[in-house]
């Protein structure tokens, strides 16, 4: 857990102390880790385009806009100038929303130098070690990373704190239906849930796994043992026919087929053992078939 922390900490700081270009294109300074808090007005502050969150709870706002009211604003957003009275969040939306819920016309803020990839990166970032994205957003997050920043699979979960298997794991839910993404995302399943889900190769059956989920409420555990039970090979059947009779008693058995004029069977048993099995299809026949036994 220590370690993932420290993978976190050299992330930001990555982030944050490289070098990063204006979009004007020119080059900038490398960017110094400022502890320097500006006060920004919030009209002059643009939200961050790359903002990777993206639902967030009216309730949590509001409450966090009170607590405002009443204890201000404790840790500063950050932001980068892009234009001579302009800015641009980087960090810190839900603060910057609740601030404004609260009536603030300015807001307490870290100035930044940084480019797009960088914002994104810093945003992703934050909101991971806050933990404050659902599956899914961090799923649509990393896959952001490696197409629009380009880092490789493998280099991203050095550079979030986790490792490859996780980020794996978070990207393949990409991969699932739309209703079970939906479902992740609206926390209805769980990232466990969904992992169970990943495993089965069929749209369909997919589909029918979260459906038995939502009518039985079935737990992480439960899932993942149906779905093992759905991928165990089917081993093939074995014939179970009749076993061929010696050939006395294949012609007796066919003697009295021919007298009776219906289906006979002869089953075999141990110690020269068996029995005669006569068939018949309404009562009448049954009255025939005695009759030819006993002709008196």
């Amino acid at each position: 857990m220590q370690g993932k922390k420290k993978a976190l900490g050299r992330g930001l700081s990555a982030l944050l102390e490289g070098s990063a270009s204006d979009q004007a294109g020119e080059e900038l300074p490398a960017l110094q880790v400022s502890h320097t808090v500006s006060s920004i007005p919030l009209d002059l502050l643009d939200s961050n385009p790359f903002q990777p969150r993206s639902q967030f709870e009216e309730k949590e706002l509001s409450e966090l806009a009170v607590s405002i009211q009443e204890q201000g604003i404790i840790q500063p957003v950050t932001v980068r100038k892009v234009g001579p009275e302009k800015y641009q969040l980087i960090t810190g939306e839900r603060r910057c929303r609740a601030a404004r819920i609260a009536g603030l016309k300015e807001i307490p803020a870290y100035i930044r130098l940084a480019n797009d990839e960088q914002m994104l990166e810093m945003a992703i970032v934050e909101n991971i070690q806050r933990m404050e994205l659902n599956p899914l957003e961090v799923a649509l997050s990393f896959q952001r990373l490696i197409e629009e920043c380009r880092i490789k699979q493998e280099d991203l979960g050095q550079k979030v704190g986790k490792d490859r298997s996780t980020v794996s794991n978070y990207i393949r839910l990409l991969k699932l239906p739309v209703e079970i993404q939906v479902a992740v995302r609206d926390g209805i399943i769980s990232m466990g849930h969904a992992r169970a889900l990943i495993t089965l190769d069929d749209e369909k059956q997919q589909l029918q796994v979260l459906q038995k989920i939502l009518e039985k409420k079935l737990s992480v555990r439960q899932v993942e043992d149906y779905v093992r039970d759905l991928l165990k090979p089917i081993k093939p059947s074995t014939p179970t026919g009749p076993k061929l009779l010696p050939s006395n008693y294949q012609q007796a058995k066919d003697k009295l087929s021919s007298k009776l004029l219906t289906e006979v069977d002869i089953h075999l048993k141990r110690m020269g053992k068996g029995s005669i099995l006569i068939h018949f299809n309404s009562e009448e026949e049954f009255g025939k078939l005695l009759s030819k036994m006993n002709p008196e």
